[in-house]
């Protein structure tokens, strides 16, 4: 039997717009009335800071979810910080919240009762407590020692009740915390590096001293060794070349695989590795990126693909060995 089921209408553009369009609205009337209390804010939570002091954000409802998500980025550039759930914090959690803390309080209306038992608790111990809300004559607000305002004139939710460009407001102005903190305290890609070592985010932050071979890791032999202990060398080392150093240990020249292929002959293992080794090779600095490194073995001034490049110091003194295979297993790509 044939189906009188029709298919439903393609959805209009008109809502997604309207929403959108209403949402940026409500961040530009935010950022355009700023006061006082941003700036205030941020100099509490860095003086506390230099104490020890962490921030502690909490909300219940969408506004712990906003909250968690604004403590983790706090947290991810700088400024320590994590979410307490207020009601976990009504069963023993507040024990998590010390005197050098900042408490920062969501609540779009300001009357989630949730709060009720960090509120008191703040104000037991005198802890600062900054409440990002949308109504500034709130219990939350009149409780507070700063007030930073939210409000919108209306929520994108045609019903004007599921928190919509509230929650979003919300987490902007938490975003806007997190990144003038971390530009005011010089929070720098070197300290990103160290709180970011997981993931395709870490790899990319990978020096090259972090990721290349060294010690006893390290294919050498002096200019005056002859060819078989280059090649012995590099076949215990298995990195595909070795590097050629001179009587002060600064590295000369450098043999790969590749040239033991062309240049094998009769009495090629009784010769030097001097008169077998490419002079000045290309080289690097233990401090380059890592992902900038691989960028010069795919790319490089002598127009060919280079698998690996030795680490120097300042005299050539070699310090390690950086293989794309160390880019590659690393997930710098």
């Amino acid at each position: 039997m044939k189906s009188t089921a029709t298919k439903a209408p393609s959805p209009s553009f008109v809502t997604p717009q309207r929403v959108l369009e209403q949402e940026a609205q409500a961040l530009i009337h935010l950022s355009n009335n700023l006061d006082d209390h941003f700036t205030q804010a941020i100099e509490l939570i860095k003086q506390r800071q230099i104490t020890g002091g962490r921030v502690i954000v909490s909300g219940m409802g969408k506004s712990g979810h906003i909250g968690a998500k604004i403590a983790a980025t706090l947290a991810s550039t700088g400024t320590p910080a994590f979410f307490v759930h207020p009601g976990e914090a009504s069963h023993g959690d507040l024990g998590m919240i010390t005197e050098k803390d900042t408490v920062l309080a969501l609540s779009h209306s300001g009357e989630a009762k949730e709060l009720g038992d960090i509120i008191a608790y703040t104000n037991r111990f005198n802890i600062p407590l900054l409440a990002l809300t949308g109504c500034p004559n709130s219990s939350l607000a009149k409780a507070a020692t700063l007030i930073l305002n939210t409000h919108v004139t209306e929520e994108a939710c045609p019903l004007k009740k599921a928190p919509t460009t509230s929650a979003l407001v919300t987490l902007a102005f938490g975003h806007a915390l997190a990144i003038t903190l971390m530009e005011e305290k010089g929070f720098a890609v070197e300290d990103y590096a160290i709180l970011h070592p997981g993931g395709k985010l870490g790899a990319q932050m990978k020096t090259v001293a972090d990721l290349m071979a060294k010690g006893d890791e390290l294919p050498l032999i002096g200019h005056n060794d002859t060819m078989d202990s280059a090649i012995v060398e590099m076949t215990q080392k298995n990195l595909g070349c070795v590097g050629v150093t001179d009587d002060s240990g600064a590295l000369v020249g450098i043999i790969t695989d590749g040239d033991l292929k062309r240049l094998m002959q009769a009495d090629f293992l009784s010769q030097k590795a001097q008169e077998v080794m490419a002079k000045n090779p290309l080289t690097l600095s233990p401090d380059m990126p890592a992902v900038q490194a691989l960028h010069h073995m795919q790319h490089n001034k002598k127009n060919r693909q280079v698998t690996a490049f030795f680490i120097v110091n300042e005299d050539s003194t070699p310090l390690g060995l950086l293989h794309i295979h160390h880019c590659l297993a690393a997930g710098v790509i």
